[in-house]
């Protein structure tokens, strides 16, 4: 078939190719559709490719406490099993950490009253859990919560102690805190008293050096604000009224203790005349009266003697 277009004096011919004859199939050779065939089962995210054994897992999240212990156990059996690095391993590892999830919750609400957020100590009990998990062997007759709660309390007690002090001290002088408040508690009861220092060191089988170092060392676990006030009854009442500050009294005793030898090393009269302006608050013609001289007089001998008087205190 050829086609002509004509536009101006362009002239385009184009050619189409003949089509080929249809195929025709010989009889009996139609393609036969395949039966239908029910679609694979969907793999969870983040599952094996393969884990013989491995029983049905719901979401972890609506297993109740007594089949997460049952499943627990079944899963441990396949950990131990698996090969630690593979995918399985860690597949089984993960399942186990959110069956028992609900320990580390249990465990972190002990710790409801510090001041540490609460997500960030389930963070740390989880690592807990993991070590457990991972230590844990399923051929003893032993209940996994009751070996996992110990191990995830203690990682939390770890994380108090090395960031919950507010200032930094060494791990001895922690622990030397823990002993002397477990051992005080303890004297106190026995001796129906307070425990004294000798007392804490001879139960602790230290000195009496070290037990003040680490009842200085226990003030260091909390800080309080300068601004807070410690009692309700009066209002105002701050932190920062029961430091210590300067009194300027002390430096009047200090002046006073230094000028007693200068005052004893002056004349008969000017002592007279210090004793007359500064004790009997006489005025300068007073005072000039009373010794026979001008209040001009009075006035120079005055400077005269402060300025003997200072000149021995700053030396």
């Amino acid at each position: 078939m050829t086609t002509t277009r004509t536009t101006g004096t362009t002239r385009t011919t184009t050619k189409t190719a003949p089509r080929s004859p249809a195929r025709t199939k010989p009889p009996g050779t139609e393609a036969v559709r395949a039966p239908d065939r029910p679609d694979p089962p969907v793999r969870p995210a983040g599952a094996p490719p393969a884990i013989a054994g491995l029983p049905p897992v719901p979401d972890p999240r609506t297993v109740s406490c007594a089949d997460a212990r049952e499943l627990s156990a079944r899963l441990f059996v396949l950990l131990r099993a698996a090969e630690e690095g593979t995918a399985e391993y860690s597949y089984l590892r993960n399942l186990l950490v959110e069956l028992n999830v609900s320990l580390v919750k249990h465990a972190a609400q002990r710790f409801r009253g510090v001041r540490e957020p609460m997500d960030d100590i389930v963070q740390v009990g989880v690592i807990g859990l993991i070590k457990a998990i991972n230590r844990f062997d399923p051929d003893r007759e032993v209940q996994f919560a009751s070996f996992a709660l110990p191990t995830i309390i203690g990682e939390m007690k770890r994380f108090f102690r090395d960031t919950g002090w507010s200032v930094r001290v060494p791990r001895r002088l922690q622990e030397l805190r823990l002993d002397l408040a477990r051992t005080s508690d303890d004297l106190t009861q026995l001796l129906d008293r307070e425990p004294t220092t000798a007392d804490l060191a001879t139960a602790l089988d230290i000195s009496e050096a070290e037990v003040a170092e680490g009842r200085r060392a226990a003030n260091g676990f909390t800080a309080r604000s300068l601004d807070i006030v410690f009692d309700d009854n009066e209002v105002g009442n701050r932190l920062t009224r029961s430091l210590g500050r300067s009194d300027p009294s002390f430096e009047q005793i200090e002046l006073l203790s230094a000028l007693k030898p200068l005052i004893a090393g002056l004349g008969e009269r000017d002592r007279l005349i210090l004793s007359l302006r500064y004790m009997d608050e006489l005025t300068q013609a007073e005072i000039g009266e009373r010794i026979g001289v001008s209040q001009m007089q009075v006035s120079r001998l005055l400077t005269r003697i402060l300025t003997t008087l200072r000149t021995g205190l700053e030396a």
